[in-house]
């Protein structure tokens, strides 16, 4: 598939992309809706907003909020009273939906990009996003559009954007699980990803002449993230559009190799075969590893080095 080349071909990748991988997006990232999904929301907003979390906000408003994994859980935390949730992908918003209904919450979503919202000026007390600038074609009109729908002392709050130089680090890990991952595959008993499906078609990953809905999927992704950022580009952009107080922070660094190494590991088997045993070391592992960066190392290492990038701002008070 060609690269998008024009902001309007990025944005219909980016649609089209997340509507194929919404159905099974929770499961791919291990998205939580109980306690310990919404432990980690807090954990990461509470590093730049502080003590203002306690306070919690009115009206809150997610860009690219996905199946809800940000929204859902602080509205279930008692963070935000009123919750409007958009994105460019009607398919992530509809299983968006069905979450929110699953948990008995009530939320408001629209479908719109980022750089374009549909809501009046001074509308919200916080917008919000989680990994969803990297994918904004135009980002000097987003933060625009941000600064515009904030209420005078409004909040703006943004975690999971990966840093340049963190997300070549991760580059390490992630090629070092893939040199090793028949191995891990034999040592388990998993067959190779991909083996159910070719065994019940004619052995190209089809079923019955149809494509599998993952093979779209895989040949999108490379063409979804656009933007890595150095802590700069980030306060710049919030700067730029009026922002003021503006904190970036870095997050992630072991945790981060730990995970990736997991995470390229299990991608290479089918997911049926990788061990309940195995899931649960990865998982404990990677919150232990959170818990030690976040302790030991988050607040001593330039943030980017980190793989992840958060960026706090409010919008000057009338």
């Amino acid at each position: 598939m060609e690269a998008p080349r024009t902001a309007e071909d990025i944005r219909d990748v980016n649609a089209r992309y997340h509507d194929v991988a919404a159905e099974s997006y929770d499961a791919k990232w291990g998205i939580d809706f109980g306690q310990p999904g919404q432990e980690q929301v807090l954990m990461k907003l509470r590093k730049v907003l502080g003590p203002a979390l306690a306070r919690g906000y009115g009206r809150s408003l997610e860009i690219g909020s996905g199946t809800g994994y940000f929204s859902l859980n602080l509205l279930q935390a008692g963070v935000v009273a009123h919750a409007t949730c958009t994105d460019i992908s009607p398919g992530m918003l509809a299983t968006l939906r069905g979450n929110a209904q699953r948990l008995g919450l009530e939320v408001e979503t629209v479908a719109t990009d980022a750089e374009d919202l549909p809501f009046e000026d001074a509308s919200f007390d916080l917008v919000l996003g989680h990994a969803v600038l990297h994918h904004l074609p135009d980002l000097e009109r987003a933060f625009g559009e941000f600064q515009r729908v904030l209420k005078p002392g409004g909040t703006l709050v943004f975690a999971g954007e990966p840093s340049r130089y963190g997300d070549r680090l991760a580059r390490v890990p992630k090629r070092g699980a893939l040199a090793v991952a028949p191995l891990w595959r034999r040592a388990i008993g998993a067959r190779p990803l991909g083996a159910v499906a070719s065994g019940n078609g004619n052995g190209n990953g089809r079923t019955n002449g149809h494509v599998h809905a993952d093979e779209h999927d895989h040949a999108l992704e490379p063409f979804v993230d656009i933007h890595a950022f150095a802590p700069s580009d980030l306060s710049a952009r919030a700067r730029a559009a009026g922002f003021v107080d503006v904190d970036v922070r870095g997050e992630e660094l072991v945790a981060n190799w730990f995970g990736w190494t997991n995470r390229v590991l299990e991608a290479s088997a089918e997911p049926t075969d990788i061990p309940w045993g195995w899931r649960q070391y990865a998982y404990r592992g990677y919150l232990l590893l959170q818990k030690l960066d976040e302790r030991l190392l988050e607040g001593r290492l330039p943030p980017a080095i980190f793989y992840n990038l958060l960026i706090s701002a409010r919008k000057p008070p009338a």
